[in-house]
């Protein structure tokens, strides 16, 4: 069985997380779907491209993650949440979800 391709992995987590912390009202639960999924990213990057693209990609996660937050205050929450979630998955596409095509 393919594995799922890290870019939908890291766009799960980013646009889940968030949205279930929303939903609930509860942003560790949210945290914990954010967790889950960039946990599955970095297995997945690993095994295809090696340790140090995925230790790269989970960096990109975390600070996406981060950085969603200031850049909710200017552009308002769901712009924040997609625009980061866009780049993060761009950067997975291309360091390496491109290397299994």
């Amino acid at each position: 069985m393919p594995a799922v391709p890290s870019a939908v992995l890291t766009t799960a987590g980013l646009i889940g997380g968030y949205s279930v912390a929303r939903a609930t009202g509860n942003r560790p639960l949210g945290g914990a779907v954010l967790a889950g999924f960039g946990a599955a990213a970095f297995e997945t990057t690993r095994r295809s491209t090696g340790l140090g693209t995925a230790i790269a990609l989970t960096g990109v996660y975390v600070a996406a993650f981060g950085l969603s937050h200031p850049l909710a205050r200017r552009v308002g929450s769901w712009p924040a949440v997609l625009g980061v979630t866009a780049a993060t998955a761009a950067v997975a596409v291309a360091s390496s979800d491109r290397s299994e095509a």
